[in-house]
């Protein structure tokens, strides 16, 4: 039986400066359906959700919402369809708290005054009906990157939105919320929502949607019910060529290589305890547990961006103990961010000064900066790394994710560490840019580089990694390295107590 055709889309084109974003798209979605949209970072995914959403207005084209031609100038607009974005940036209010963000603008009020029972009434009720589960009196700014997108999905649902479009909304969720997450879109849909969502993750797409767009350089290449694809048709259709889906072989390094990083009883009241860990000279040791488990805090506070409690950090059996990032990069210790867009990345600077910036002494000369040895070590970097557009004075926010990663890699690889923390380095990109990520990795650790690779995705984890160490609630609670490197031993290690 054929569904009702819930949205349209005919020949819409969207051009930024000399980008020709969207070229000639046209796009059915059906009413009570999941429509995936998969492709590179750059395809032009994402620009077409915010079309849809009246973030962009397309340059040419047509737009059908219920068979009635409409023309949004805003999300505002769209919402008044029933139609909400939920994109890959945090839109929220930073200084307002979890129950504020969710009903802003929607409050109950009467003549004016806000109706605060009413609105944590229907906060419960909607934390029922979704099993997503969050305080509601914490500020904003309080949470995590992936506590804040739950509160950006509470909000849609909130809104009672008819097509919620949905951007790389798992790209740091915990494989537990993520199940979570996928149980709600069925239910949902079950009742009549709509959705289009865009994920690079594959097994995602092929386990959740109804239909499936591949989308390569601003066109629709294919459109297909997903149970005619498979991970190798739909990789293939977005790079236009096959590619292999393997992780690089591993090269151990030797056994008696240098110890480059050693943690010892490592703590931070509060968050974790008595951490205790050695990565050698071109090892990767792999830091696996669920979101919230201590993974990123203990990296923060080995680069000193947070303060330790107690414990020592050595460097080549040197105490180096750093109190500040800058004393950490001094040391050899590099950190990529879980967030490349709050942390890692300056958007609104171009690329240039974003790879430059913690290396300035190394291109001065006195107070001056000299401009030519800065520009041509960027460029190098770049064309190494295949960053497009190969453009050093291009601003951060116009790069796509995988683009934005590789600067930040780049970043790290001005003058090249000791030491190499990776806070999810793949999150949010694409399969091509991914497995180039991988590449990078594995020939950094070749270099002698030791690297702590921290990462939700378990499959990565294993794949890359010489050894991996399993935390829970701030604690260690296994280790694991040759034959033990098993998917499910390493899970039942990360729901397990520290003894």
């Amino acid at each position: 039986m054929n569904k009702k055709q819930f949205l349209r889309l005919e020949s819409i084109n969207k051009r930024f400066g000399g980008v020709h974003a969207l070229k000639d798209v046209s796009l059915t979605v059906e009413e009570g359906t999941v429509h995936a949209l998969v492709g590179e970072n750059g395809a032009g995914k994402s620009t077409l959700g915010k079309i849809i959403a009246g973030v962009y207005q397309p340059d040419s084209g047509k737009i059908y919402v219920d068979n009635c031609c409409v023309k949004y100038h805003s999300p505002r607009e769209a919402l008044a369809d029933g139609i909400a974005l939920i994109s890959q940036e945090i839109a929220l209010v930073p200084q307002l708290t979890v129950i504020e963000n969710i009903f802003l603008g929607i409050e109950n009020n009467h003549r004016g005054l806000i109706r605060n029972k009413e609105i944590r009434k229907r906060y419960y009720e909607l934390i029922e009906r979704t099993e997503l589960s969050i305080p509601p009196d914490i500020p904003v700014y309080c949470l995590r990157i992936a506590e804040q997108k739950k509160v950006e999905i509470l909000r849609a649902i909130a809104r009672n939105a008819r097509l919620i479009i949905m951007d790389e909304p798992t790209a740091i969720l915990s494989a537990d919320e993520a199940q979570k997450l996928f149980a709600l879109i069925r239910k949902l849909k079950s009742s009549g929502t709509t959705f289009i969502y865009v994920s690079h993750f594959l097994e995602e797409i092929l386990s959740l949607a109804d239909n499936v767009t591949v989308m390569r350089d601003g066109q629709c290449v294919k459109t297909s019910p997903v149970e005619k694809e498979s991970r190798e048709t739909l990789i293939e259709a977005m790079l236009g060529r096959y590619v292999s889906l393997g992780f690089p072989e591993k090269i151990y390094p030797e056994p008696d290589a240098p110890v480059a990083l050693s943690v010892e009883k490592l703590s931070r009241e509060g968050i974790f305890y008595d951490i205790s860990f050695q990565i050698r000279k071109g090892e990767i040791l792999g830091l696996a547990g669920l979101v919230g488990s201590g993974r990123t805090e203990i990296a923060r506070c080995i680069f000193g961006a947070d303060p330790k409690t107690e414990g020592n950090i050595k460097v080549f059996n040197k105490i180096v103990n750093p109190t500040s990032p800058k004393e950490a990069i001094n040391a050899g210790i590099a950190l990529l961010p879980e967030s490349r867009k709050l942390q890692g990345l300056i958007l609104k600077l171009p690329v240039i000064y974003n790879i430059s910036l913690p290396h300035l002494r190394k291109v001065a000369s006195g107070p001056f900066i000299k401009l030519r040895d800065e520009h041509n070590r960027v460029k190098e970097l770049l064309s190494t790394l295949n960053v497009k557009p190969l453009d050093p004075w291009i601003e951060a926010r116009a790069l796509s994710g995988g683009n934005q990663q590789k600067v930040l890699f780049a970043k790290w690889l001005f003058e090249k560490p000791k030491i190499l923390i990776a806070d999810e380095p793949t999150a949010g990109v694409d399969v091509g840019a991914k497995h180039a990520i991988y590449q990078l990795i594995h020939s950094l650790a070749r270099e002698g580089i030791a690297i702590l690779l921290i990462s939700s995705d378990l499959e990565e984890l294993i794949g890359l990694s010489h050894r991996i160490i399993t935390i829970n609630r701030g604690r260690i609670t296994g280790e694991f390295s040759g034959s033990d490197l098993a998917e499910d031993k390493i899970m039942h290690a990360i729901f397990s107590t520290a003894s």
